[in-house]
């Protein structure tokens, strides 16, 4: 126990004596959480694009007050969506921005977009923190996010949260397509990403049932 602990895998309590995980098992757990989260991912987005929805999946994480695309799976179409893997894109009019926020309340979105020109894009994306706000309350309550024409014309998307094991949102499964092709789908697309996106969630050790209803974890793991 000694030698863990000047290792930093495990800490002491000074009054109690007792020990409890150190920092560096959290740190190794976070980057192997990472490669699980593409491993576990890459299955999920090949059968959405080939077989469930036949339109391009993305998976994706938030880095500011954008949206980072990490894996991207496509079908084969003669028309697809333009691939963003490895590219950034804003966060306010995009479905998978909604989804990687969609846990924000309105003050945290004030904050996190605080200088974003909104207005930008589509004919449909956002004005403001406020009107952000209320479709991502419609987002919440749904459990999937949907945007159409918001982050350019022509397209639509939805998306829907991957939570880690402590029930934050880590990622966002999304689709995107044109609207003359997918906007009619969307309502089932969101449907189908959500319940990818949850068996994701599981895979990451999330569990559903420790939850209140927008996200709050009501119950932490033991150490």
């Amino acid at each position: 126990l000694r030698m863990l602990a000047d290792a930093s895998y495990i800490e002491r309590d000074t009054d109690s004596l007792r020990y409890r995980i150190g920092w560096h098992v959290f740190a190794l757990a976070s980057r192997a959480a990472d490669r699980q989260l593409l491993i576990a991912a890459a299955p999920l987005l090949r059968r959405l694009a080939a077989h469930d929805l036949g339109e391009r999946i993305h998976l994706t994480v938030l880095k500011g007050a954008e949206v980072l695309t990490v894996l991207t799976e496509a079908p084969a179409h003669s028309v697809q969506s333009v691939a963003w893997a490895g590219r950034l894109v804003p966060a306010h009019n995009t479905s998978s921005g909604r989804s990687l926020i969609i846990d924000l309340e309105r003050d945290d979105l004030a904050r996190l977009f605080a200088g974003v020109t909104f207005q930008v894009g589509g004919p449909n994306a956002p004005r403001d923190v406020d009107e952000l706000y209320e479709r991502i309350l419609v987002a919440r309550r749904a459990g999937y996010a949907i945007v159409d024409e918001e982050f350019e014309p022509g397209l639509v998307a939805a998306s829907a949260p991957v939570r880690g094991f402590r029930g934050d949102v880590v990622a966002a499964l999304n689709v995107s397509g044109p609207k003359f092709r997918l906007g009619a789908r969307l309502p089932f697309a969101g449907q189908a990403v959500k319940a990818a996106a949850d068996d994701l969630s599981t895979q990451l050790g999330w569990d559903a049932r420790r939850r209140g209803d927008r996200g709050t974890v009501l119950q932490e793991y033991p150490a």
